[in-house]
């Protein structure tokens, strides 16, 4: 079975504020999709960001190019972003898991993004 995942929705207090952290992470812009604030991650995976009064926090993890985990890492540093090297972890470091370096970023509602430059071991 060849599956490939082409979007995931995002529940936040804000679907615009929201939308609009992570795209910034990125560099990529926001669009509206029906009810969502909508980000497009690559020409594959949209992330829709929906409202929500009470939810759970959802975890996001992206494979990325160092060059592009540099570029987010001064997006993070630019904004005084809480960032770690683990799910739980805001000890403002990175990990070097798998031979990479990887790192998470949480937005205002606790939703993590998870950024790495090597599949993690396991």
């Amino acid at each position: 079975m060849d599956l490939e995942l082409d979007h995931a929705i995002v529940r936040c207090t804000d679907k615009a504020t929201a939308a609009r952290f992570f795209a910034d992470l990125i560099g990529a812009p926001v669009h509206a999709s029906g009810p969502f604030a909508a980000v497009r991650v690559n020409d594959r995976l949209t992330l829709d960001f929906y409202d929500e009064d009470a939810f759970v926090f959802g975890h996001f993890a992206f494979l990325t190019a160092d060059g592009d985990l540099d570029t987010i890492l001064d997006r993070v540093a630019e904004h005084d972003l809480p960032f770690g090297s683990g799910p739980f972890a805001r000890d403002r470091t990175i990990n070097r898991l798998g031979g990479g370096r990887g790192l998470y970023v949480w937005d205002g509602d606790g939703n993590s993004y998870e950024f790495f430059t090597a599949r993690p071991p396991g």
